[in-house]
């Protein structure tokens, strides 16, 4: 049987670094490692979770004697800094009240949210939640990743997909993702979309290139327009409406409105 393994604890250490970074003594550690855990869920819960959201994908938690370093990688760092810079100061004062030291919160933007697969999942669940159609969705976001840049993509929803009795998993899939390639750039996240009809798993790979190589800017094309079917009304034969609109009618003249017609 193949062993699966997440492609981000995989590449950390070697080829990504920590997201917590700091050392403590063995008395400590286990108290340092909770506390980090109690920072990701109070951030997921205030910007990921209520309304507006904030689009934190990742949150970095550096620590040192006696201060502690949030940084929030946000598609909308708007939202989250909010006015002013009013809501990071909230945020700020609820971390402090419930670590007890002092903490320093920076915001950086993440600026091509279709790469990030936290957000792409985020994304999926937020339209499932909406009974939006799965397989349109799921191939709306990978052509979103590919336009963007993207090498590969992978997306995988498992649950009771279309309310349908029987759980399955539908996978959609575009380009190549080298999992066993260390010096790839994969970046893999997982959501869950609440429905009424129960919960649904969503899975994301995106396959960015390798670490340090440029990535060329892809030109995004239009979305393709369906050609509309010619119909007999006034607009489409050029009756007397389409000529009102503006077109210049022969023998008219230049008369201003509400002058008498010249014979």
């Amino acid at each position: 049987m193949g062993q699966k393994t997440s492609p981000i604890g995989f590449r950390t250490g070697v080829t990504l670094g920590w997201q917590s970074t700091w050392f403590a003594p063995k008395a400590s550690y286990g108290d340092c490692l909770v506390e980090d855990q109690r920072i990701r869920e109070f951030v997921d819960r205030r910007f990921n979770q209520r309304m507006p959201k904030g689009a934190v994908a990742r949150v970095e938690i550096v620590r040192t004697r006696n201060e502690v370093n949030v940084t929030l990688h946000s598609g909308r760092p708007g939202v989250v800094i909010g006015p002013r810079g009013g809501e990071v100061d909230k945020v700020r004062e609820e971390l402090e009240s419930f670590i007890g030291r002092k903490v320093t919160v920076n915001v950086i933007e993440i600026k091509e949210p279709d790469l990030n697969a936290t957000l792409v999942a985020q994304g999926i669940a937020e339209q499932l939640g909406k009974r939006a159609s799965f397989r349109r969705t799921m191939k709306q976001f990978c052509e979103g990743a590919m336009n963007a840049g993207a090498r590969g993509v992978k997306i995988m929803c498992s649950g009771r997909l279309a309310g349908s009795e029987m759980a399955r998993t539908e996978t959609q899939k575009l380009g190549s993702i080298p999992l066993h390639t260390l010096d790839a750039d994969v970046d893999y996240a997982v959501g869950t979309a609440r429905t009424t009809y129960g919960a649904i798993g969503i899975k994301v790979w995106i396959y960015k290139g390798k670490f340090g190589e440029e990535r060329e800017p892809v030109r995004r094309r239009p979305p393709r327009r369906r050609p509309g079917r010619p119909t007999g009304g006034p607009r489409a034969s050029g009756g007397p409406k389409a000529a009102a609109g503006g077109a210049k009618v022969e023998g008219s003249g230049s008369a201003e409105p509400g002058a008498a017609p010249t014979e």
